[in-house]
């Protein structure tokens, strides 16, 4: 792995985690001015759209750097998932530090806006950063040396089937509590979260892993070396 590559792109991702924080801080001023709390209020149609384009181009940028950083394509994908990791990771110590949110690893907060809203306790998030370190130091592992892994269709298979299940984790309350039909939209009425379902999240968490698992066996000679 190239240790300067990866200064900066942890450089990167942490200054981006101020400034998702900060846009919280600011968001939270105007809809919460005394304060955060539940049900999630709703938000000017302008103010919604404009927080939808944001994460959407947050993702753009975390693309961006990564395809700058390197050439092939499952190594971008490893810079992608590390940049994203240590991005999230940040993101939640900022605004313990400015906000002294959230309470605790249990506390509820609002992880997407993109299809619908997404929702679930802080420390979900937090344990899918664990996976994404692990899988993307798997794929960064051998960058120096220039011998590239193989991502197999049964890897891809679980690896997807295990995100599809976790984003059902995030959006099955709001599929069945909200009360708006607007997808994506924080702008038609107020939305209070229920219980996280950790089974299903669970699920996809595991299916992950197992993913990962199988992508390091198919791929152990080429990392050990």
């Amino acid at each position: 792995m190239d240790r300067k590559s990866l200064i900066w792109a942890s450089i990167f991702a942490v200054s981006m985690a101020f400034f998702e924080s900060a846009v919280v801080v600011y968001l939270r001023e105007i809809a919460y001015p005394s304060g955060f709390s539940l049900p999630i209020k709703a938000l000017s149609s302008t103010l919604s759209l404009t927080e939808i384009l944001r994460e959407l181009f947050s993702l753009v940028m975390l693309l961006s750097v990564s395809a700058l950083i390197a050439k092939k394509r499952l190594e971008r994908f490893g810079w992608f998932l590390y940049i994203f990791a240590v991005w999230d990771i940040f993101y939640y110590i900022f605004l313990k530090l400015i906000l002294g949110w959230p309470a605790s690893f249990f506390t509820t907060d609002i992880l997407f806006l993109v299809p619908v809203v997404w929702t679930g306790p802080v420390l979900a998030p937090l344990l899918l950063t664990i996976l994404m370190i692990l899988f993307s130091m798997l794929i960064l592992k051998t960058t120096s040396k220039r011998r590239y892994l193989h991502l197999r269709g049964r890897e891809l298979f679980l690896l997807i089937l295990g995100s599809l299940v976790v984003i059902l984790s995030f959006t099955f309350d709001y599929f069945i509590n909200s009360q708006s039909n607007s997808l994506g939209s924080l702008s038609r009425s107020a939305y209070m979260p229920g219980n996280f379902n950790w089974f299903i999240f669970a699920a996809g968490y595991i299916l992950i892993l197992w993913g990962i698992i199988r992508f390091f066996v198919d791929n152990r000679k080429l990392l050990g070396r």
